[in-house]
């Protein structure tokens, strides 16, 4: 499995401009005209903006390319004749010229960066939107650096080719053709002067990206080493420290770190050839087009004023050829990024409500599993026949070893996932005829991995139900016997949760978790582990909060504690995806089959052990 963090910083080492601009290896889109016509469709609703960042974008190259000739025009006809009057005048007004030119290059930038912002915030909000309405199932198949990367990531690097890239493209072909048509115009023989460098600047960066690509590669992939082994290491800090194995992650980190060092170097070294090389390339070439001027005014060939206008001409013209060939890269790197975006907002959600799905208020509580078969996978059954009737109010248990699919029947009730064959009602009609928000809010649920977030402890109680009045947070939180911990902490009801938690103990977690589905008031209660994590005298207290709250309520309770479920209307007992034995706790007892293995093995009855533990 890739790493999150490997892969968010890999992502960002993509975008990262190394030493003189180069980039290193680019990502390329696998459908490019698609892909910018559907980024089109978010920024046609910004055409104006656009429109007038493109008359910003003529008029500055139109005034850069007037700063040189007005050069040309003040040498020739104010300095060389000594006109010190003509000659201020002429400066005043080429000041103007380029302040004029400043304030346009501006202006196209800020009106570029306003439109890549309302395009990006728009696609930003659409890809949340559609990860909201997607399934477990979806997020199952991904990791979540992937999705993470794509989110911030792919997304950042379109903003910074909308914002920058694209404007930066045009203004530079413009310029390119502008000066081209400019030097043309004053002299035809130093312009073709001028390009006679072109073909040997193309030469060179082709061949100094070929050989730092596979430099490049490999830093990315120890950058990605390094980075998932902080992540191991931070995550793990508690395992680490009981081992006492503080030396041997330092001596592993060391490595990893020389070795991202090495190969670090390695590409910015060959990388760094790139812009000495250019320079020295476009240097020759200026110097070529004053040795060559020089020539042709002493032969009277050419003014100083022209050959002071075609080296200004020629650094105006190599400045943007450079920077194309990066410009590009990076567009292209951020075309393959919105292709990965598009590709999530593209997945057709595999949970949909009907045409007329039910819109419920409330549920009595009677469910049946009608032969149901269920897999995550299509070769890999994990439920096989499920069958059995719950009626109202009924308080059912699931055991079973870890693995054999009790969890996965709670996740069918809660329409995480459709039956693969076979019926899940709820009172008397097939889950999938209601809808699926409705459903969902008329089951509370308290899971295993207990999930808080960041916020206050009174904000993640009333997540359960957001209009609650404070009173009922807190009459929650002391059916749930978290009363008592929450008043003790410094902030009471207010202290804020940091890092899903970390700073409550996992049983204060699960606590909390119980209060925020005893709030939501729910007319069939889940309780997945629910206390597997609270002492023995919390547990105590706590099965009398949830007996009071699972009163006249349909409930299911998973446990490996088997003495929590003594008192369920019935017991399920699961075993490889079907259901072993079923009754209450002294009928499957009696029957000392699995069920009572599993007790015998917890408690010791000195019965036969031929089953097995939990």
């Amino acid at each position: 499995m890739s790493k999150p963090s490997s892969q968010l910083n890999t992502n960002a080492l993509n975008r990262a401009r190394g030493p003189r601009g180069f980039s290193g290896p680019v990502v390329k889109a696998k459908d490019w005209k698609g892909t910018i016509q559907r980024i089109w469709v978010y920024m046609e609703k910004q055409k104006a903006a656009l429109i007038a960042s493109i008359i910003f974008v003529i008029l500055s190259t139109l005034l850069g390319l007037l700063g040189p000739l007005m050069i040309g025009i003040i040498i020739d006809d104010y300095i060389i004749p000594k006109d010190i009057a003509g000659t201020l005048r002429f400066l005043g007004e080429l000041g103007v010229v380029y302040l004029a030119t400043a304030v346009f290059t501006w202006l196209q930038t800020f009106m570029m960066v306003r439109v890549s912002l309302r395009t990006i915030g728009k696609l930003r909000q659409d890809l949340f939107d559609k990860l909201q309405t997607l399934s477990l199932r979806f997020f199952d198949q991904r990791t979540h650096g992937d999705l993470m990367s794509r989110v911030t990531n792919d997304i950042e690097s379109l903003n910074s080719a909308l914002s920058q890239s694209v404007i930066q493209i045009f203004s530079s072909i413009l310029m390119v053709a502008g000066v081209a048509i400019a030097m043309f115009s004053l002299n035809w023989l130093l312009a073709i002067v001028t390009l006679l460098v072109i073909p040997l600047i193309i030469f060179t960066t082709k061949k100094i990206i070929t050989y730092s690509s596979s430099a490049f590669i490999k830093r990315q992939r120890d950058l990605g080493d390094l980075n998932g082994l902080i992540e191991e290491t931070i995550s793990g800090t508690e395992i680490i420290t009981l081992f006492g194995k503080e030396e041997k992650m330092n001596q592993q980190f060391s490595e990893v770190n020389e070795r991202l060092r090495q190969s670090a170097m390695a590409a910015d070294t060959v990388s760094g050839f790139l812009g000495p090389v250019n320079n020295f390339i476009n240097n020759l070439g200026l110097g070529f087009v004053i040795a060559i001027g020089a020539v042709m005014t002493v032969e009277g060939m050419a003014t100083v004023g022209i050959i002071a206008a075609f080296v200004t001409y020629s650094r105006q013209f190599f400045r943007p050829i450079n920077q194309l060939s990066n410009l590009f890269n990076l567009f292209q790197s951020a075309i393959a990024g919105a292709e990965r975006v598009f590709e999530i907002m593209d997945e057709t959600p595999d949970l949909l409500d009907k045409e007329n799905a039910i819109v419920v208020d409330s549920f009595k509580g009677e469910v049946e599993f009608s032969h149901v078969h269920f897999g995550y996978e299509e070769d890999k059954p994990i439920l096989k026949n499920i069958h059995f009737q719950v009626k109202q109010g009924e308080k059912i248990a699931l055991v079973g070893p870890t693995g054999s699919g009790k969890t996965t029947i709670i996740n069918l009730l809660m329409r995480f996932y459709d039956v693969t064959e076979g019926v899940l009602k709820v009172d008397g009609r097939d889950i999938r005829d209601y809808q699926l928000s409705g459903l969902r809010k008329k089951i509370g649920v308290v899971l295993q991995d207990t999930f808080l977030f960041s916020g206050t402890i009174l904000e993640n109680i009333r997540y359960g139900r957001l209009e609650a009045t404070d009173a009922e947070v807190i009459a929650a939180a002391k059916l749930a016997s978290a009363h008592q911990f929450i008043k003790h902490l410094p902030e009471g009801y207010q202290t804020r949760i940091t890092s899903g938690g970390a700073n409550l103990s996992q049983g204060q977690r699960q606590l909390l978790a119980i209060a925020r589905a005893i709030l939501a008031n729910s007319d069939i209660l889940i309780l997945d582990e629910a206390t597997s994590s609270i002492d023995t005298t919390t547990e105590i207290e706590i099965q009398k909060g949830i007996n009071r709250l699972t009163e006249g309520r349909t409930s299911f309770v998973i446990a490996h504690r088997l003495k929590t479920i003594e008192n369920a209307d019935r017991i399920l007992v699961i075993h490889q995806g079907e259901i072993l034995e079923s009754g209450t706790h002294q009928e499957l007892l009696q029957k000392k089959g699995f069920y009572f293995d599993m007790y015998d093995s917890q408690f010791n009855l000195g019965g036969k052990t031929a089953g097995g533990p939990l």
